[in-house]
């Protein structure tokens, strides 16, 4: 699969426009965003990549006095994981209950979740704030002998915890085919059987069995838009966890929410970016 390297400027540099670039250029299909000087590299499949979404999204940049340029590179072959080690990717240690690290690391916190993972170029280590919210989220959560859906699930550590914390039956879905052999590769590196990963979106849940908890780390935009099919695969008392969006957005995602007949029950949030569990009436 063959990835364009987009290395962005950001003035001034800041944690929250970087925070800001990386959540723009996830919509429009950049997958993986690395720290660097001034700004952030960011990666994008080649066939996947539009630069006229890209312009027009730094156009809108809603940081008025931030400017933010780019330029486009096509990676050299590496070795990701040694990248990954070298720049970015390092053990993490969610609520001291769980640690999540890759197949190169020897070195780590011992947790009572120990998830290993191969992130190559995936989004969604554990490391951004939604995915470590919701982290959070199911660690607090009663999942034991519950079915779970995990919408958008990357490189499913959201998938994985589920099945660790005793669901007895996981569906992770992503509409990224990489993403979805990724998935199976880090199953199967944490020796799971009751995950199944399919390819696609929202589209996929019609006629469904109602699942007991959901999961859906994606973005505002797509989780206002496809709410209607999360709702529609749960029964009452069924919960659903959303991420992917900022404090300011809590509001529409709870009121579209309780018009669909959920019932919000409480947030939280990590540097402006914020969490949120409802529960079916």
């Amino acid at each position: 699969m063959k990835y364009f390297e987009v290395t962005f400027k950001v003035q001034p540099c800041s944690e929250t426009a970087t925070d800001i670039l990386s959540a723009l250029t996830a919509e429009i299909g950049f997958e993986s965003f690395v720290e660097c000087e001034g700004g952030m590299q960011a990666y994008v499949q080649q066939s996947l990549f539009d630069e006229e979404q890209l312009k027009e999204a730094l156009t809108n940049f809603p940081m008025p006095d931030t400017t933010v340029t780019y330029s486009l590179a096509e990676p050299e072959d590496k070795d990701w994981n040694e990248e990954w080690e070298k720049n970015f990717f390092q053990p993490i240690v969610v609520g001291n209950r769980c640690v999540i690290h890759s197949t190169f690391h020897k070195d780590y916190p011992k947790a009572e979740y120990d998830i290993v993972i191969n992130p190559q170029m995936a989004f969604g280590t554990g490391h951004h704030e939604t995915t470590n919210s919701i982290l959070g989220e199911l660690l607090d959560a009663d999942l034991k002998g519950k079915s779970v859906l995990d919408m958008g699930c990357g490189t499913s550590i959201l998938a994985i915890l589920a099945s660790m914390r005793g669901a007895k039956k996981v569906t992770a879905i992503d509409i990224d085919d990489w993403c979805v052999n990724n998935s199976r590769d880090n199953i199967a590196l944490n020796h799971l059987d009751n995950i199944h990963v399919e390819l696609g979106d929202a589209s996929l849940l019609k006629g469904r069995e109602p699942f007991d908890v959901v999961i859906a780390n994606i973005n505002r935009n797509i989780l206002l838009n496809d709410m209607h099919a999360y709702v529609d695969c749960m029964h009452s008392g069924s919960e659903i966890y959303m991420s992917g969006f900022y404090t300011e957005d809590i509001e529409a995602i709870r009121q579209k929410g309780e018009s669909l007949g959920l019932e919000f029950a409480h947030h939280r949030e990590k540097n402006r970016w914020a969490a949120v569990k409802l529960i079916k009436k």
